[in-house]
């Protein structure tokens, strides 16, 4: 009888780790607590991806939980991660579907011993978030973003494993403010514990920036930096790796140097323009009413804001037949400017449903293509890093007519009264309703305006 072969085993995905982060990987073996912290591209998520996938191979405990600000971006991040996510590590032993109602990877195969293996995705960014995972239990957690989940989602979720056979946690984050709470109340925590000699399960932390991320060559970790205004928060968390504490100008470049940003209508392509998008802020107690038109060029590779307006008067001072009437003769000045049929949104603060209404009937008694619609506020940091990361790559440009932009984006402020998280200044003293306005005009369009940057999107 001839002898067998012996069976050979293929590596069909190519991890590839430096030694930093081999050592910390090898760490999660024997820690409960383990927190890759650091610059974007860094190679965090995969690390702890499979430090996990390692030990639900051999853990008792049958569910599982897995998180990020949403449960979309749990899946893609997680289970997908570019192909070295959860469900690549057990390629073949595993299906995506519902468990008892719940977003679940279900596994069951030879790296499980044949034992089913439940991880649940969920979504963590709300105040209610925890509600949805409150009274279960879990054995291993793996979280992502970890400083974008709720305070209150974090603290069930480590009280949902406590009676775990196998308990470890795995965390991920790129840098944030150094008093935010994830940090005071968790991380900072675990380390001061630690180094007490007070701490028990163990604690595994480590900081890593793209240069330790050896699958990523020169020239891409140049390209990633260059998307990035170095004078920028994010410039110095994302690729620095550093906590840094949000204060000063927010668009500092822009300010210092407003004329780079800016062009003549001459310098204007109007045959490269695809769409044209309308902003509107209504004013408040203190606040102004503003327009603000920014044209998509390319697609979506430049933002060019091209007209805007603000209404004098504060709340009680100005009619709703006043912004009916300004924002009509608004449209129809950019009408007359550009092609019509591109400017069919605009996109108009939701909070103010009455004024809205009465936009909309006033617009059709006009015969004006443009509809209104609510806008999409996607989180105000994420509105004004893509504005930064914009400005570094030569992609975002004001006509110079637009007096009220340029006016705003040289004087927004963090506010320095806030120590525990990034907000931005609004107290009357900058002009924040333009601000709300432009970044109204492009909210719904922010992944794809990424993307056209070159911008890895999770």
């Amino acid at each position: 009888m001839a002898k067998s072969k012996p069976l050979k085993q293929r590596k069909t995905i190519p991890y590839n780790f430096g030694e930093k982060h081999k050592q910390y990987i090898c760490r999660c073996t024997i820690s409960m607590i383990n927190c890759a912290e650091g610059a974007v591209r860094a190679g965090k998520t995969v690390d702890n991806v499979v430090a996990f996938c390692h030990e639900i191979e051999n853990t008792n405990d049958k569910i599982h939980l897995a998180s990020a600000s949403t449960v979309g971006n749990a899946k893609i991040i997680l289970g997908d991660c570019n192909g070295f996510g959860i469900e690549h590590w057990f390629r073949g032993q595993c299906r995506w579907g519902k468990y008892k109602g719940n977003e679940a990877l279900i596994i069951r195969g030879p790296k499980t011993h044949y034992r089913e293996r439940i991880v649940i995705f969920t979504g963590a960014m709300m105040e209610n978030s925890f509600k949805s995972i409150r009274g279960n239990s879990y054995g291993m957690w793996i979280g992502t973003e970890i400083n974008l989940h709720a305070k209150s989602f974090v603290k069930e979720a480590m009280n949902r494993t406590i009676a775990a056979d196998k308990r470890k946690v795995f965390w991920d984050l790129n840098p944030d403010n150094p008093k935010a709470w994830i940090y005071t109340d968790f991380i900072d925590k675990y380390a001061a514990d630690t180094k007490a000699g007070t701490f028990v399960g163990g604690y595994n932390y480590e900081h890593f920036t793209i240069d330790d991320n050896v699958n990523i060559s020169d020239e891409r970790k140049a390209e990633v930096k260059s998307q990035y205004d170095i004078t920028s928060l994010w410039y110095k968390r994302d690729i620095l790796g550093l906590r840094i504490a949000a204060e000063g100008l927010i668009f500092q470049s822009f300010a210092n140097n407003p004329e780079n940003y800016t062009l003549t209508v001459s310098e204007l392509d109007k045959n490269r323009i695809t769409s044209i998008q309308i902003g509107i802020d209504f004013g408040g107690n203190k606040s102004k009413t503003t327009f603000v038109a920014t044209a998509f060029v390319d697609g979506f590779k430049k933002l060019i804001v091209v007209a805007d307006h603000k209404i004098d008067g504060g709340k009680g001072e100005v009619s709703p037949e006043i912004i009916n009437t300004d924002f009509i003769r608004f449209v129809k000045t950019l009408y007359q400017r550009y092609n019509p049929i591109l400017i069919k949104f605009a996109w108009a603060d939701n909070e103010n449903q009455a004024v809205i209404n009465g936009l909309r009937i006033a617009c059709i008694r006009a015969r004006l293509l443009v509809k209104i619609v609510d806008c999409y506020k996607a989180p105000r940091n994420g509105r004004i890093s893509l504005l930064t990361s914009m400005m570094s790559q030569g992609r975002f440009f004001v006509l110079e007519n637009c007096k009220n932009v340029i006016g705003s984006l040289s004087e927004q402020i963090w506010d320095p009264k806030i120590k525990d998280k990034d907000e931005r200044l609004d107290d009357g003293t900058c002009d924040i309703d333009t601000a709300d306005a432009l970044e109204y005009s492009f909210s719904k369009f922010i992944k794809p305006l990424m993307l056209a940057g070159g911008e890895n999107v999770e």
